[in-house]
């Protein structure tokens, strides 16, 4: 941006599109509450664009964020907004500009880590990264520090001490606060904090963002408030959600992995709809591909019977998964077999409950022996009702297997109402009729069962980690950017009226 000439005799310096944090940040912030004091009586009522917000104009005399034209450093079209509590407020359209594009410094809080605790998000997590890097962008990631490497695909990454959270002891949980933590991040100074929510760390994120103050956006991944019954008391549920409304109130934008969750967090007011935003879809189409179904692994997934229809669950083995739902589908389908791939604090019961039925358990499987196994199966069933997005789901399909799942959380974001009995199916949640119907065609049907995995390969050609990390850090980024500076500037119009109000000059005196 140019400079910012007011008169003749005041100028500034130009300023960039960047949230990093430094004191002289901060120190140029609150100063530029005093600009006018230096000034003529005229140049006080022009529009003052204040330093930390390269694309707002303030007038003196109205409560609304004007449109600016010319170029900023960020070339944003910004239409008015309104700054009333429970008032609209529209994110700036973004184009294409060396501002929207240039590199960032990004900071990454992530809990449970996504390099060493296998859950839903670990490929999502892991995908960004490498995508960030690639397009230019420093990361540090913070997460828990059980088997976290030093660096990945030149991200540095730095543990934090971590203690097993109480209802669910193989989940490690941080607050990633201790002055060692403080100091790496504010040395690295980001433009931009991105913390996993909700958990304990996103409040030490929090906290330092606002320390440094820089943006903090957070992405919602585990919908605690369903799974808190299951685990402990119901009455928790409600104090839960108190704690999500406050942490992502404070946020300057809110990611969510399926329009279900966004419009779940929506109903309950966690924070405005116009600050919640889609992380899109991704799957990588490669790892997870029919090429690799095996007729090994398939022997080993079926205990030697690999003749038999073979059903298949992928994934971590907790009681809100709505895995004693199988027993009895299973139940209704003696002469099929099932393999459960993955691990967690229900397999003791679940080992128990399908005790003399034809099952496997193949324990955590990664790398190549869980595209395998992805590909050996002949259907994948998903009961799960609390599923953010479900990217087993994705994987599932990927690798050409029909699914069969229950409609309910991210499920049908990935099997739309038009897409139902052409790339999978839906079953309504806890019918079982429904399900085994569904699964009783698939498995009888070869021809039918090979056309759905078909059409689910081809469906999941179309989604892109690349495409889904371009468009966080080139749109949703700016926007929680935006909205951070929006914010500042409202905090900040208080100490301008007063300013004026104080130090107005006096009218001149005209004597004829």
């Amino acid at each position: 941006m140019s400079s910012l000439s007011i008169n003749s005799s005041l100028s500034f310096p130009p300023t960039t599109f960047s949230a990093s944090a430094s004191s002289s940040t901060c120190t140029t912030f609150i100063s530029s509450s005093f600009l006018r004091l230096s000034l003529p009586v005229a140049a006080r009522h022009r529009p003052i664009q204040l330093p930390f917000s390269p694309a707002l104009h303030f007038k003196p005399c109205k409560g609304r964020v004007r449109k600016r034209h010319g170029a900023s450093s960020e070339k944003m079209i910004i239409q008015d907004v309104k700054d009333e509590e429970g008032g609209s407020a529209t994110a700036p359209l973004l184009a294409e500009s060396e501002g929207s594009t240039r590199p960032r410094r990004i900071a990454l809080f992530v809990e449970p880590s996504p390099f060493a605790y296998v859950s839903g998000y670990k490929n999502r997590f892991q995908n960004f990264i490498k995508y960030l890097r690639e397009m230019g962008d420093e990361v540090i990631v913070v997460t828990t520090h059980e088997g976290v490497p030093q660096e990945f695909h030149g991200a540095k990454l730095i543990g934090s001490w971590s203690f097993p959270c109480p209802w669910y002891q193989k989940v490690p949980l941080s607050l990633a606060l201790s002055p060692r933590i403080i100091s790496e991040v504010a040395k690295f100074k980001p433009d931009i904090i991105h913390a996993s929510s909700p958990g304990i760390m996103v409040f030490g994120a929090l906290i330092i963002a606002k320390l440094l103050c820089v943006p903090i956006v957070m992405s919602y991944h585990t919908h605690v408030p369903l799974y808190i019954p299951r685990y402990t008391f119901s009455w928790l549920v409600k104090p839960m959600w108190l704690i999500i409304r406050f942490l992502h109130r404070a946020a300057d934008l809110t990611l969510v992995p399926s329009a279900a969750i966004g419009k779940d967090l929506e109903d309950a007011r966690v924070t405005t709809a116009n600050k919640i935003r889609l992380w899109s879809k991704g799957v990588d189409s490669e790892s997870f591909h029919p090429r690799y179904r095996s007729h090994e692994m398939r022997l080993r997934l079926s205990d030697g019977e690999p003749e038999k229809p073979l059903v298949i669950h992928v994934g971590r083995l907790g009681v809100e998964k709505s895995l004693d739902f199988l027993k009895k589908v299973m139940d209704r389908l003696p002469y099929a077999r099932i393999a459960f791939i993955g691990d967690g604090p229900y397999r003791p019961e679940l080992e128990k409950m399908f005790d003399g039925m034809p099952v496997v358990f193949t324990g955590m499987l990664q790398g190549e022996e869980l595209s395998q196994a992805y590909a050996s199966g002949d259907i994948f069933v998903m009961p799960s009702e609390s599923e953010t997005l479900g990217l087993v789901v994705l994987e599932a399909m990927s690798s050409g297997i029909p699914v069969v799942a229950a409609r309910a959380g991210g499920i049908p974001d990935i099997i739309p109402e038009d897409q139902e009995g052409k790339t999978g199916f839906l079953f309504t949640p806890g019918d079982l009729e429904d399900c085994v119907a569904k699964m009783d065609i698939l498995l009888k049907d070869e021809n039918f069962r090979e056309a759905i995995g078909k059409a689910a390969r081809g469906e999941m050609e179309k989604y892109d980690w690349r495409a889904a990390t371009w468009k966080i850090r080139n749109e949703q980024y700016n926007a929680a950017i935006w909205f951070w500076k929006k914010r500042r500037a409202q905090l900040l119009r208080p100490l301008q009226w007063l300013t004026r109000r104080i130090f107005r000059s006096p009218e001149p005196v005209y004597v004829s």
